[in-house]
């Protein structure tokens, strides 16, 4: 199937949308609670560039652990995967940023950034378990930088953390729009399906609300969000 989404960005309520932050007024556009989780974060870790050799060696680990927290898995993480995702940085223009404990310099989360001419894209994060929970607070300190690197320092038109999510894994985007002023970017959805897949999704789109396996579902929820529906 191919997935094609167009009018991005257009006026009207649509069920389909990019998460994107596209003005960037300094830490003082941020309510006062997530100032201080930010300067909290800052007090622990330390956030800086790194190559894509540094990803290669230590990021495994951590984002596999962060696999296993996701609520919905759709799909095991193992070293194929992470080669394979490697593989497809590596035919496109990435930035890398990695997350380090102050007092140890240990890696302890990363972040993978797609670049294109005048906006990017929040790819895959991963942080260790332990640091999400005890009043850290990584990805305050994490999307704080990021949003202050591109929009402040690069001037990019905008940063995106991609499209809507259709597999419910992850809680992140609406983190963001509570927290850093991200918004949707409305656009409209259409996908094209090869023969044998558009008719399971016609077959199995009534019973959407009884299927679990998460590949399924993540299907059905699309067709429910081209119609409309979601």
């Amino acid at each position: 199937m191919v997935r094609n989404t167009y009018d991005f960005d257009c006026q009207e309520e649509t069920c389909f949308w990019y998460v994107i932050k596209d003005r960037y007024e300094g830490l003082e556009e941020l309510p006062s609670r997530v100032r201080n989780k930010v300067r909290h974060a800052e007090q622990y870790f330390d956030y800086q560039k790194v190559s894509f050799e540094t990803i290669q060696e230590k990021a495994y680990p951590i984002l596999k652990e962060t696999y296993e927290d996701y609520a919905v898995r759709d799909k095991k993480m193992n070293q194929g995967v992470f080669e394979d995702y490697l593989n497809h940085c590596k035919e496109r223009q990435f930035d890398y940023w990695g997350i380090f404990e102050k007092e140890s310099q240990q890696m302890v989360g990363f972040c993978t950034v797609r670049l294109w001419d005048h906006c990017c894209e929040y790819e895959v994060t991963g942080i260790v378990s332990k640091y999400k929970k005890g009043g850290f607070y990584p990805y305050y300190g994490l999307y704080q930088h990021l949003n202050q690197h591109y929009l402040e320092g690069k001037h990019f038109n905008y940063v995106s953390d991609s499209a809507r999510t259709i597999t419910e894994h992850s809680n992140i985007q609406d983190f963001l729009i509570e927290n850093f002023e991200f918004r949707k970017a409305y656009c409209r959805l259409a996908v094209h399906y090869q023969g044998w897949v558009k008719l399971a999704v016609k077959v199995l789109y009534p019973f959407r609300q009884l299927i679990t396996m998460p590949r399924v579902k993540a299907i059905l929820n699309m067709e429910a969000m081209q119609r409309g529906k979601q």
